[in-house]
């Protein structure tokens, strides 16, 4: 299955393609879509190279799922507004899509990632090239993407069990009890 992550930035947003086939992830693509050929006041152009090359990544590494970047508040309130206008335009597209979009949290795809969740971007890197085997660091844009792929290949599925097994009416096969309830 390939996932694709989305580090949205209405500069550069990164993207990171993996597959995953049962427990072993593989690399497939990751790069940067950039709209700083454009002037910052073209808000609206820089929406739509923004929608346009996240189509097109959907379109080459065709992915079955796809995950995002949450964006908190951060010092500057108009930059955050920014970044959430980048972010709705990169989810926009996966939806136009027909992509299922999984969010995560910087935090989470950190802790998901280099198993602490305050890492900095170098250490996000190393381990996203380690995880991957790849020769090289990628960037730091598509190491947080690919991050965000790895994430959900690991708690997208684990989630997915988690659902089937609530569909189930929460019973579960071996010898499993459960525990006490009011």
């Amino acid at each position: 299955m390939h996932i694709l992550g989305i580090d949205p930035g209405l500069q550069i947003t990164g993207f990171g393609v993996v597959d995953m086939d049962g427990p072993h992830l593989r690399y497939v693509a990751s790069g940067t879509i950039k709209t700083t050929h454009l002037d910052t006041k073209d808000l609206p152009g820089r929406l739509k190279v923004l929608f346009d090359g996240v189509r097109e990544v959907v379109q080459r590494y065709q992915p079955e799922v796809a995950s995002v970047e949450i964006v908190f508040v951060n010092v500057n309130p108009q930059a955050t507004l920014l970044l959430g206008q980048a972010r709705g335009a990169c989810i926009t597209a996966l939806v136009s899509s027909d992509l299922a979009v999984a969010e995560y949290t910087a935090l989470q795809m950190k802790k998901a990632v280099a198993g602490y969740g305050k890492a900095g971007k170098a250490e996000v890197q190393q381990m996203v090239m380690r995880l991957l085997k790849l020769p090289s660091l990628p960037g730091k844009d598509a190491a947080d993407a690919l991050g965000l792929a790895i994430t959900h290949a690991h708690v997208g599925t684990a989630m997915a069990r988690l659902a089937l097994a609530s569909e189930a009416g929460g019973k579960m096969d071996g010898n499993y009890r459960a525990g006490r309830s009011r």
